[in-house]
């Protein structure tokens, strides 16, 4: 028998340190850190009120690149599951799930119950959150084309499952969007029939009138933009066009070369106070588009969904170098069909996804100066290719040689096949539900008098994303199951929760087992030694 229970039902923390309004929860938390000056370290303790709103307002997702593999799929899983829709394929029934979202499908430990069983509960089930059935959904494309056939054109979903969401997505059509050829592939010219005209300034006062409207429409508390449309090639970041928030406002009026679609999208979300999220790898966040966010108060995050290959990257290399075996070369090579790949294709668009693929090393290696001296980097290449036939079915082949005890060699090859959109939209679903809930949290420090946002620049969002952005000053973490624990302890502290440790100390004391060694599920656990 299993010694770990699960807890799907709401709980309740009972504590001085948590109180429940009908409005928030209010938690006092100890900020518990380890200084370390020269040879000397020393713990510290920051006093810390969190408030968090209960109620979640409806809310409004407006994607670029709707009519997508991406956009089609997010939208038709999301209708799926509200509507709990089955459809048969040769395995049999299938149901409508939110199978790869870290926020809807995967559970954390909340603590043990008295026998010292561990015990699960849903990450849904920590705090209020989105919930994606609720959400209302819209956006733009380049092509017009419904999202009932994009989603045929698409081919991510399996038949049965198309015929039954057609007739709820062949009236849902993207709006006319931003197209500058300049920035991403040749190839995509043949796709855009949507797209708006006008003047820079023109196009993106177009885009704040389409965030105005679809709230007013719906009747919207608030509405996130994310860029899920195709990689741009990087901007050059020039003084005096987009190194500043006045500068970057001034070229979009006078419509400078360097100014790309994504950047006047965060640009236009910005200035209608709507978080933006950029789920591609291009600079989209240049020095000017992030001191605005900060100057108007407004969340951004990127860069670059993190779904298969380099997820697996940030655990391997995390695995490798914190059990003190040196990778000395990582190779990865990817192909895949679908129009990623075609406009990936284009050497300045794959460049932009070789730098967001290529850093994701970093951290881990710089955290070892037993294995790696400084400055020292393992060899990394990657490789994409663009082969038609296999579609949205990207491979991915990594070969990981490391140096092992006395001079030996260690290679780990690895081959992955990667359901593109599959893998990506639950991470669209996690980034705006982790947002939004960002945007319902504040912190007070001891001795202040003014409750505290997050900072604009929303690195909290880092799990589910290949180039972390993260705000000046602040380090660059990629290791996966760091990234993971930072989101589980933020929400533990809005409970007035201590940070969850594995220690398991009172698994590893005569004095604490016995304790536990009443009648009950504690039996259930099983033993190799008696």
């Amino acid at each position: 028998m299993s010694s770990y229970k699960n807890l799907d039902g709401n709980f309740t923390v009972e504590s001085d340190s948590c109180k429940y309004t009908d409005d928030a929860i209010i938690a006092d938390f100890s900020y518990d850190t380890t200084v370390v000056e020269g040879n000397t370290v020393k713990p510290s303790s920051t006093k810390m009120q969190f408030k968090t709103e209960r109620k979640v307002g409806k809310t409004g997702v407006m994607l670029v690149g709707l009519g997508g593999n991406n956009g089609c799929t997010c939208v038709a899983g999301a209708i799926a599951n509200k509507l709990g829709l089955t459809w048969e394929t040769k395995e049999g029934t299938q149901k409508a799930n939110y199978w790869g979202s870290l926020l809807m499908a995967s559970t954390v430990k909340l603590g043990n119950d008295r026998h010292g069983n561990s015990v699960y509960t849903p990450m849904s089930n920590m705090l209020p959150l989105l919930n994606p059935n609720d959400i209302v959904w819209g956006g733009w494309d380049i092509n017009g084309t419904n999202l009932g056939d994009a989603m045929k054109r698409s081919k991510v979903l399996d038949y049965d499952l198309q015929q039954k969401l057609y007739p709820h997505m062949k009236d849902i059509t993207p709006l006319p969007s931003i197209y500058f050829p300049d920035f991403i592939a040749a190839n995509q010219g043949e796709r855009a029939d949507n797209i708006l005209t006008g003047t820079k300034q023109e196009q993106m006062d177009q885009i704040r009138k389409d965030i105005k409207d679809f709230k007013m429409k719906n009747g919207l508390d608030q509405v996130i933009l994310l860029w899920t449309a195709n990689t741009e090639r990087f901007s050059a970041v020039e003084e005096g066009v987009n190194d500043t928030a006045e500068n970057i406002l001034s070229s979009i009026e006078m419509g400078e070369a360097e100014v790309s679609a994504s950047t006047v999208f965060a640009v236009a979300s910005i200035l209608e106070g709507c978080t933006f999220i950029n789920g591609s790898p291009q600079n989209t966040f240049v020095p000017g588009v992030i001191e605005l966010a900060r100057q108007k108060k407004v969340f951004i995050a990127g860069d670059d969904f993190k779904s298969g290959q380099t997820k697996m990257k940030s655990v391997m290399v995390d695995f490798l170098v914190s059990a003190g075996i040196k990778p000395v070369s990582i190779v990865s090579y990817n192909h895949l069909g679908n129009n990623d790949g075609k406009n990936l294709s284009a050497p300045s668009q794959f460049r932009s996804k070789e730098i967001s693929k290529s850093n994701v090393v970093d951290d881990m290696v710089a955290s070892n100066r037993i294995l790696f001296e400084e400055d020292e980097h393992p060899d990394h290449v990657v490789v994409i290719k663009y082969v038609p036939y296999v579609a949205d079915s990207k491979r991915a082949m990594d070969e990981y040689t490391s140096e092992i005890f006395m001079g030996g060699k260690n290679t780990i090859v690895m081959h992955n096949t990667c359901e593109d959109s599959l893998l990506a939209t639950p991470l669209i679903y996690d980034l705006v539900i982790l947002g939004e809930l960002c945007a319902r949290v504040q912190v007070k420090k001891e001795g202040e008098s003014e409750w505290e946002s997050f900072h604009p620049v929303l690195s909290l969002l880092s799990y589910m994303l290949k180039a972390p952005l993260v705000p000046n000053g602040a380090p660059v973490v990629n290791a996966l199951f760091t990234q993971r624990c930072a989101i589980v302890n933020f929400m533990r502290a809005c409970l007035g929760l201590a940070p969850d440790n594995h220690m398991t100390l009172e698994h590893r004391f005569e004095s604490t087992l016995a304790s536990m060694s009443g009648e009950g599920d504690h039996a259930n656990k099983r033993m190799r030694l008696s």
